[in-house]
């Protein structure tokens, strides 16, 4: 019997500006913010972050 792949989708990158910072996720406003706690993303120096709760992926794009 072959065992079935799994693959996990691709999480849409969430662009953000600087305007935006300091970055939360969940961002406020979003539909899900009561799904996980509040952390702030270090996004400042490499320019991408990535929540260790939900996996939402952001760039700073200025």
């Amino acid at each position: 019997m072959a065992q079935a792949e799994t693959q996990t989708p691709q999480q849409e990158i969430l662009k953000v500006t600087r305007n935006d910072l300091p970055l939360s996720c969940p961002r406020p406003g979003d539909a899900v913010a009561d799904l996980h706690p509040r952390v702030y993303l270090p996004i400042e120096k490499s320019g991408t972050a990535t929540c260790p709760y939900c996996g939402a992926r952001y760039q700073l794009t200025d």
